[in-house]
């Protein structure tokens, strides 16, 4: 099995469900006692908020570059971005990293086509959520995504201001829960949960809409990448 070199701390708090499901998955396809030979970059993620939130996206981009770096030389085989709005920066991240790497959206469409879903509804950061960048690559594959038209101001901030500090409240969940009825009542078929503290929130218990958690599927893809 290769070794997989992830990009984490955005937030920690979903760097260490990674953690989790690279290990749970790796254990289930291998048996016995194997768990997943993993290197973590684990970033400050304060400073590449700021970033976000100021529109400085090379200056995040190279700070990603430099840790996909530090992972290659310690010995990474694949490399994966532990947070969906920051693949905004992929290109420039694995600039001079030449190591495979594994995209968070691309598994996610494959779970979705696999399941024969055409139209869905897309939650995030307000950045994956309103930049071209995630929508864009779906619909390559053929799908459409819908964003709400509504909250996501507070869809943002229940993410930074409650699911990065590990807080999780019901009323919140309301809120998720509400944002996918209305996505439902649009056409959407599915939701995915794209920001990977989101599933700390909403799975398929709580959700009008199947629910295709990208931290989850992307874990997984990992395991899929580093076992072939």
């Amino acid at each position: 099995m290769k070794t997989i070199g992830l990009i984490g701390g955005m937030s920690w708090e979903s760097t260490a469900h990674y953690y989790r499901i690279l290990n749970q998955e790796t254990a289930a396809r291998l048996g016995g006692l194997h768990s997943a030979p993993v290197l973590v970059d684990s970033l400050d993620f304060a400073p590449i908020a700021e970033l976000q939130s100021a529109g400085k996206w090379d200056e995040a981009g190279a700070l990603l570059n430099r840790s996909a770096m530090r992972l290659r030389a310690a010995g990474a085989e694949v490399i994966g971005l532990a947070t969906n709005t920051m693949h905004l920066v992929a290109e420039q991240m694995m600039a001079g990293v030449y190591a495979p790497f594994v995209h968070i959206a691309d598994p996610t469409a494959d779970a979705l086509l696999t399941d024969g879903f055409k139209t869905v509804g897309l939650l995030g950061t307000r950045f994956t959520m309103e930049m071209g960048f995630y929508r864009e690559r779906l619909e390559q594959r053929g799908l459409t995504a819908l964003i709400p038209e509504v909250d996501r101001t507070n869809l943002n901030g229940i993410i930074y201001d409650e699911l990065c500090l590990g807080i999780v409240r019901e009323e919140s969940r309301k809120v998720y829960v509400d944002a996918i009825a209305r996505l439902a009542a649009r056409g959407a078929e599915a939701v995915i949960l794209g920001c990977t503290e989101i599933g700390m929130l909403i799975d398929d218990a709580v959700s009008p809409l199947p629910v295709f958690d990208t931290t989850d599927l992307h874990a997984r893809a990992l395991v899929g990448a580093a076992l072939a």
